[in-house]
């Protein structure tokens, strides 16, 4: 029977659908980054930025077609983190705008919130690229428009629209160099589609629940084989092979599943072994176990790869501890400050240069639209600049820069740690503010930085080839300064790279990983290789890149 009209009931399942189904998947998706950084990202900012969402449709006003859609966009603006959080924010906020004026979700009805979501999340990017999920999402609006010209079924137009979905991602590394060098599609692209595929399950009667494996992952992605029989407790029941069947499917590749009175057989491919066995557990016990890494299937033993450095928790954010300024309005200072970075002692240094929140977070956890909204309430300013630091917060900060309408907001657009610090030690308070900002622009423009952490993967970069537990050297023109197997002296391969004939001072954060001792050592270094430069040595106890580094 064909679907041809969409309620508010089934809207929103679908929605959270995509959403568990990406929440599923945000491991997978991180691991597309081009850079093999040990750090959360475009999965994991999807992921949070449509889970503000979800937060939203809950709420007791969610009544009909209008709220829910309102909900939908308001949660993930809010909520939105990274570039991709932020972009995939404004292709909800213009699909709901129009969906808002509707009396029933239909194929043209979505054909023309499509089309508007685009452009709307065009609009939002100051420099668009193609090969990115702006790209995968114009390719879907086009398709979608076409097909629902002749079609009114909704399942039939969908499935034909992700087809073609996957044929624009799968093209992304054909408009992007750096996406076909790394061997990987757009992560914010794939992200979409594995969004759209969660809704698409719903609306076919597949609704992917919260928890559920990362049954999207290709299966050349799932890293253990394994099989075993289970020796039954009890003969199951249909009820019981159907769960088992779908707990399987769920959390892998599911290969062979041969159920007889006393025993079962079965084949799967997953990347959480453990879980098969666990489950298995509960109806009998296990023989003729058998797992084996896909990197050892049909191979001699492989050697023990080398140990990467320890990874990192996550940094969090913690603005839930800014509260609203209870200093009357009247007695506001004309600019305060807002910083976003990552680690104690990083922080101080902006604090001592007069700012008034930093919100914690960089590339290890991109705060949200929120956060900063959070942070800007706490400031009693009239106006107030906003320092990212991190050239996947700088949608975000813009973004809270226009949901705030009470007071001025500006975001000064740097990329990172030493561009913020730089630009912070420039501000003059006797100056007006135009003046100032025009300052702090050019302050950080000659700033050059590096940073120095691991790869969690093999790839290649700028015709570099990086293995899994190399540190690599990031920045300049390229993306990358240096890669090797010794932190220290990638660090100082970085710096020969950096420093000329023009650099006078050189300043290094080191992270929470080196000891102090270390770093007085590299400072006596630094100082006999560079004696025309000036030498600050800082402790940031930044998590997760060893080193962070300004020339100027």
């Amino acid at each position: 029977m064909a679907t041809q009209t969409i309620d508010v009931k089934m809207l929103t399942r679908m929605f959270i659908s995509g959403t568990n189904n990406l929440e599923a998947n945000k491991a997978w998706i991180n691991d597309l980054n081009v850079f093999p950084v040990p750090d959360g990202d475009t999965g994991t900012n999807m992921s949070l930025t449509l889970t503000s969402a979800v937060k939203e449709l809950s709420g007791p006003k969610v009544t009909d077609l209008a709220s829910a859609v309102k909900a939908m966009s308001f949660g993930s603006l809010r909520g939105a983190r990274g570039n991709s959080g932020v972009i995939m924010s404004q292709l909800l906020r213009g699909f709901c705008k129009v969906l808002q004026t509707k009396a029933s979700v239909d194929a043209a009805a979505i054909a023309e919130a499509t089309v508007k979501a685009v452009e709307t999340a065009y609009k939002a990017v100051m420099k668009p690229k193609e090969g990115t999920i702006l790209t995968v999402a114009r390719g879907i609006s086009e398709k979608w428009s076409e097909l629902s010209a002749e079609e009114s079924d909704l399942e039939k137009i969908f499935e034909q629209v992700l087809e073609y979905g996957d044929k624009v991602l799968a093209n992304t590394p054909e408009l992007l160099p750096v996406l076909k060098e790394a061997g990987v599609v757009d992560s914010g692209g794939q992200g979409l589609m594995i969004f759209l595929k969660g809704c698409y399950a719903c609306l076919m009667g597949r609704e992917v629940m919260p928890g559920a494996g990362a049954a999207a992952v290709p299966e050349d992605k799932y890293s253990y084989r394994e099989s075993f029989l289970i020796q039954l407790k009890q003969p199951l029941s249909q009820e019981q092979e159907a769960g088992l069947r779908s707990y399987l499917e769920a959390v892998g590749d599911l290969g062979e599943l041969n159920v007889q009175d006393e025993t079962v057989s079965l084949k799967i491919k997953t990347n959480d072994p453990g879980l098969v066995l666990q489950k298995s557990l509960k109806l009998g016990s296990l023989v003729q176990i058998a797992i084996l890494n896909k990197s050892e299937d049909g191979a001699a033993p492989a050697q023990q790869p080398k140990a990467a450095p320890e990874e990192k928790a996550p940094a969090k954010t913690s603005v839930s501890a800014f509260e609203k300024t209870a200093v009357p309005e009247a007695e506001w200072k004309a600019v305060g400050f807002i910083a976003t970075a990552v680690g104690d002692g990083i922080s101080e240094v902006f604090k001592s240069l007069g700012v008034d929140a930093v919100v914690q977070g960089g590339q290890t956890m991109n705060p949200s639209t929120e956060d900063m909204l959070e942070a800007i309430e706490s400031i009693p300013a009239k106006a107030i600049i906003i320092l990212p630091n991190n050239k996947n917060i700088i949608l975000a900060a813009q973004q809270a820069q226009a949901l705030c309408k009470s007071r001025r907001i500006e975001v000064l657009p740097t990329t990172n740690l030493p561009e913020g610090i730089t630009a912070m030690s420039c501000f003059m308070p006797e100056d007006s503010l135009e003046d100032n900002l025009n300052m702090m622009k050019e302050s950080f423009a000659g700033v050059k930085s590096g940073e120095v952490t691991y790869a969690v993967r093999n790839t290649s970069i700028a015709g570099k080839e990086i293995h899994e537990g190399d540190f690599m050297g990031l920045g300049g023109p390229d993306g990358i300064y240096a890669v090797g197997s010794d932190k220290t002296e990638v660090l100082l391969n970085m710096l020969a790279a950096m420093v000329d004939d023009e650099s006078g001072m050189i300043t290094l954060y080191y992270g929470d990983d080196v000891q102090e001792e270390e770093g007085e050592s590299l400072r006596n270094q630094l100082a006999e290789l560079y004696p025309d430069c000036d030498i600050d040595v800082i402790n940031g106890g930044q998590p997760v890149y060893s080193y962070i580094v300004s020339v100027e």
